[in-house]
């Protein structure tokens, strides 16, 4: 573990203070998961390119003609243009709420 000063502005502690009791954790896990998000969104792009650089379009192919032709499950269709206009069709389900986290005493 490493120790790091950090100057926030009075307005900006006292949020992170606020969100952190309303997730209850400390604020110092606060900002170490905050940092860790950044960091995440930040590697991800070159992540996906490595990834797709090793991709094999010749592969994923062969891998799709193995797939039956058959009606999708109710939910997994397409959305139709018309649909996708009127605001109905597929949508993804709601990813459920973290559960919150126990802070140790």
């Amino acid at each position: 573990m490493s120790t790091l000063s950090l100057r926030l502005p009075d307005s900006l502690h006292a949020k992170v203070r606020e969100l952190a009791a309303q997730d209850d954790v400390s604020i110092n896990q606060f900002i170490a998961t905050a940092v860790a998000e950044k960091m995440s969104a930040l590697l991800t792009v070159d992540y996906l390119k490595e990834r797709a650089s090793r991709g094999d379009r010749a592969v994923f192919e062969r891998v799709v003609r193995t797939v039956p032709d058959r009606a999708p499950l109710p939910g997994d269709e397409w959305p139709s243009p018309e649909n996708v206009k009127a605001g109905t069709g597929a949508r993804r389900p709601r990813r459920k709420a973290r559960p919150k986290t126990t802070r140790k005493k």
